[in-house]
């Protein structure tokens, strides 16, 4: 089958890899010229586990393209997916911008019947609109399909491979039978298909996404209460864990969510429900959890050290959102380092893969110095702060911690590390939902 992905970002460009790796070919277009160019040369815009390997075999192979001629690659194609940045506006809610301006193109340039899939993160009733812009361009026939993504990052590749489930909103039962052949490789397992109408399947996108970001905010919230009360908010998750009606994902205290995705969604599935006159109390309660919990890896910080932090150095590890990526958008470390240097601390900070991100997105803060090696980023540094759980940090050299720190305090944003063990080896710790120990 001949396929034209529009939009090179994490959707994008795993689902034209994925699906040219399975035999399709595949075209993929973006309005970046640079950024093209760099894919025909195997430079990818983003970093992700397997996905470099999977472009550069199948542009060897001649199945996957690059292209800025959006018009010709959708005459050429018999499916086009809409894979772009459907990015917050100023209210929240999503911006669709960049996919009614596809659909617009799409509009102008059928020549022959097709299938339009929307596979960008949309509100409910968006591929209603994308099916008017088209409609109104052209009297060709076409059909509208809606494919959520459910990809995570740092797992994209494997996710898109070997998914849980494909949710696929169709008009009429002609679609069915071609996007089931074209998903067929991916659920040979036993992994579900699920039809459904067009709106149902936008909605069960952000209702997704609104259920994990509500179980973090919740075992947050419950870890600010065990460390009031005296419990550990580890031993409450594992029991928690136990039931089977709650099981034991998506239930890790730590410094709030981030990403590319969790963030926005919650805020356009609360636009949704404003702009239809329903207010979504738990989900905006989940946010201000999220706001909250960002903020405690610097609140630890304080109470160790007092508020002032001029003349100290706080060497903080992780600045990706989550491990795997080098995505920093929304990150907890972003708003613990703004908030240590607006304290009047300096900050040495550190990452496997984000560095160059983190400079991109930290270029205005003064008083932050980026260096590549974690122990090197310790050096006269007055506490450590771990802010992203890279598996690198879950077995460090203590010893060499301790002598590299003027203090040997540690803020553990992610658990990493047991009390009873940090104490033993002459460490204040810090954590989430647990007691502070205090050097023996």
């Amino acid at each position: 089958m001949k396929l034209c992905v529009v939009g090179t970002g994490y959707v994008g460009l795993v689902a034209g890899a994925c699906f040219a790796d399975t035999g399709h070919s595949v075209t993929c277009v973006d309005i970046d010229e640079a950024k093209i160019r760099g894919l025909l040369d195997g430079i990818l815009p983003i970093y992700e586990p397997g996905l470099a390997e999977i472009v550069v075999h199948n542009v060897a192979d001649g199945r996957l393209h690059f292209t800025t001629d959006a018009a010709a690659a959708i005459r050429a194609a018999q499916v086009v997916f809409i894979a772009v940045g459907t990015p917050p506006g100023e209210d929240g809610s999503a911006d669709l911008s960049h996919v009614l301006a596809v659909a617009d193109t799409i509009g102008q340039t059928l020549d022959a019947p097709k299938i339009v899939v929307v596979k960008s993160t949309v509100p409910v009733g968006t591929c209603d609109r994308v099916r008017a812009a088209i409609r109104a361009r052209t009297d060709v026939p076409f059909q509208v399909v809606s494919n959520p993504e459910f990809l995570k990052e740092g797992a994209a590749v494997q996710d898109f491979l070997k998914p849980d489930r494909i949710v696929l909103g169709i008009e009429s039962d002609e679609v069915r039978e071609p996007m089931q052949d074209l998903y067929e490789p991916f659920v040979r397992t036993g992994k579900p298909i699920h039809f459904m109408d067009l709106r149902s399947s936008e909605m069960t996108k952000y209702a997704s996404n609104a259920m994990l970001a509500t179980k973090i905010s919740f075992i947050n919230e419950i870890a600010r209460l065990c460390e009031l009360v005296g419990a550990d908010v580890n031993l409450v998750r594992k029991g928690m864990g136990a039931d089977p009606r709650i099981g034991p994902h998506f239930i890790f205290p730590g410094v709030g969510y981030g990403g590319s995705c969790v963030p926005k969604d919650i805020k356009a599935l609360v636009g949704t429900g404003r702009q239809n006159g329903a207010q979504m109390l738990l989900l905006e309660a989940v946010e201000a959890v999220n706001h909250v919990q960002k903020r405690r890896c610097f609140e630890k910080v304080i109470e160790h050290f007092g508020e002032d932090l001029s003349g100290l150095t706080i060497a903080v590890w992780g600045l990706a959102f989550k491990p795997r990526t080098d995505d920093k958008r929304e990150a907890p470390s972003e708003v613990t380092i703004r908030a240590l240097v607006a304290a009047g601390a300096r900050v040495r900070a550190t990452d496997p893969v984000a560095m160059h991100t983190a400079a991109a997105a930290m270029a205005d803060v003064r008083g932050v110095e980026l260096i590549e090696d974690e122990y090197a980023c310790l050096e006269g540094a007055d506490a450590l702060v771990i802010c992203t759980e890279w598996n690198d940090y879950r077995n460090p050299d203590f010893d060499r911690i301790r002598a590299a720190l003027k203090t040997p305090v540690i803020v553990d944003g992610r658990n990493l590390y047991k009390p009873d063990k940090m104490q033993r080896m002459g460490f204040v710790y810090y954590s989430i939902g647990r007691r502070t120990t205090t050097a023996s």
